[in-house]
């Protein structure tokens, strides 16, 4: 079955980013992980655990969606630059901003997508391989593009970027490009119109009660 565009974004930023058996076996912190280990390093490790545990978990969450999605959102909050991420979704309509208001887009948005693209990973064929083809530091080593490709059995690769930012000292993701689209751009050219007649606090509303539903077009 042919995954929708943005599910694969989704669940792409999810396989870079969830950091599942160092915390369910109580092995080193995801933030330790992350302040040690390169870029590149982090996404390679990150994916094969996801895809690990998936395989390992896949019963549980296929009859626990609850136990699935509050996996999910916990783990996508801790990794995923989501705030810097709305900031860069927002674009001109965010220069200005109350905190409030972006940091409440930013938890809107993740929990929309979230809540319908989520079980999208159950359909991930954990026989996946994960290859890092490059790492590129951008504006002086402050961020890094991180590029690699899903390897399947019997189809072409998939190309997959990582755009990620020092936070402190991890590294977090805050953009995803799967064969050249990317997260950021794709919900930026979707919510331009709606915040042009909305304010952000309007359009998190309609995000909150699934009025609004962000979609790869």
């Amino acid at each position: 079955m042919k995954i929708r565009l943005i599910s694969v974004l989704v669940s792409a930023a999810l396989l870079a980013t969830v950091p599942t058996l160092a915390l369910a076996s109580g092995q080193t912190s995801a933030a330790t992980a992350a302040a040690t280990a390169s870029p590149s390093k982090l996404v390679l490790d990150n994916s094969t655990r996801v895809l690990t545990t998936l395989e390992a978990r896949r019963a549980e969450f296929t009859t626990d969606r609850a136990a699935l999605q509050k996996f999910i959102s916990a783990e996508f909050e801790q990794m995923f630059d989501s705030k810097y991420a709305a900031q860069l979704v927002l674009g001109r309509h965010g220069r200005g901003a109350a905190e409030a208001d972006v940091n409440r887009f930013a938890k809107a948005l993740a929990s929309n997508l979230m809540g319908r693209y989520g079980s999208s990973l159950l359909d991930f064929n954990t026989r996946l391989k994960v290859r890092i083809k490059s790492e590129t530091p951008l504006r002086g080593g402050a961020m890094v593009k991180v590029s690699s490709e899903f390897i399947r059995q019997g189809g072409d690769p998939i190309p997959v970027d990582y755009l990620m930012r020092k936070v402190g000292n991890d590294w977090k993701v805050f953009d995803v490009m799967v064969e050249g689209v990317s997260f950021v751009q794709t919900f930026r050219n979707q919510f331009d119109e709606p915040l042009s007649r909305k304010s952000i606090n309007e359009i998190s509303t309609d995000l909150e009660a699934g009025r609004l539903q962000p979609t790869a077009k």
